[in-house]
C-alpha cells in the first residue's frame, strides 16, 4: 500500500474551502485524472479516472464526515484506496487542506510511477489546482454540511445537539 500526504494552504475562508470540497461532482475540474463523480447518496460516490492510462471506475463510502474538520473515505470495489482530508483555519482567510491518501498500484506502471514519484506530484498538482479554483470563485458551488460517523448519516437539514454523531470520547459540537 502506497501512501501520500500533501497538503495546501487556500486563500479562502475554512467555510468556503470545505463547502466547495464537498461538491465532489466538481472534481474533474480541478482533479487531472478524474473523468466523473457520481454522488449516489449522502455518503456513496462512484468514480472514473484514466489512471496510468487504464480506465478505472470504483465505488467509495465516506465514513466519517465532521463539517470544516474532516472527510474519511474508502473504496468498496475496483480501485482500492482510502483516505482523509482535513481541514484547519490559520487565519480567518486562510484555510490549510491537508490529503492522506492510500492506494494499492496495479501493475508495473502504476508501481514505476509511485517510485518515481508521479502520483505524489499528481496529488499536488490537483491541491494546487484546487486552490486556483476556489480562489478564483470566492465562493463554493455548493454544501452538504452534515455529519457521518459509520453507518451513521445526520443531514444538515436533521441537525440538532443531539443527534450529531461523534466518535467516542469526542465532545458534541
Amino acid at each position: 500500500m502506497e501512501v501520500i500526504e500533501q497538503l495546501v494552504e487556500v486563500e479562502q475562508p475554512i467555510s468556503v474551502v470545505y463547502d466547495q470540497w464537498t461538491q465532489f461532482e466538481d472534481f474533474p475540474c480541478f482533479m487531472e485524472s478524474i473523468v466523473e463523480v457520481s454522488q449516489t447518496d449522502d455518503k456513496r460516490l462512484h468514480w472514473k479516472a484514466v489512471i496510468a492510462g487504464r480506465e478505472k471506475e470504483w465505488d467509495a463510502e465516506i465514513f466519517e464526515q465532521v463539517p470544516e474538520k474532516r472527510i474519511a473515505w474508502r473504496s468498496m470495489n475496483g480501485v482500492k484506496n482510502s483516505g482523509s482530508v482535513t481541514f484547519a483555519e490559520i487565519t480567518p482567510e486562510l484555510t490549510r487542506v491537508t490529503v492522506h491518501l492510500s492506494y494499492e498500484p496495479e501493475g508495473i506502471i502504476e508501481n514505476l510511477a509511485g517510485m518515481l514519484g508521479f502520483a505524489v506530484a499528481r496529488v499536488t498538482d490537483d491541491l494546487q489546482r484546487f486552490k486556483e479554483f476556489i480562489e478564483a470563485r470566492g465562493t463554493a458551488s455548493g454544501a452538504w454540511r452534515g455529519y457521518i460517523h459509520g453507518r451513521n448519516v445526520v443531514p444538515e437539514t436533521e441537525i440538532n445537539s443531539t443527534s450529531v454523531p461523534q466518535p467516542e470520547g469526542q465532545p458534541q459540537p
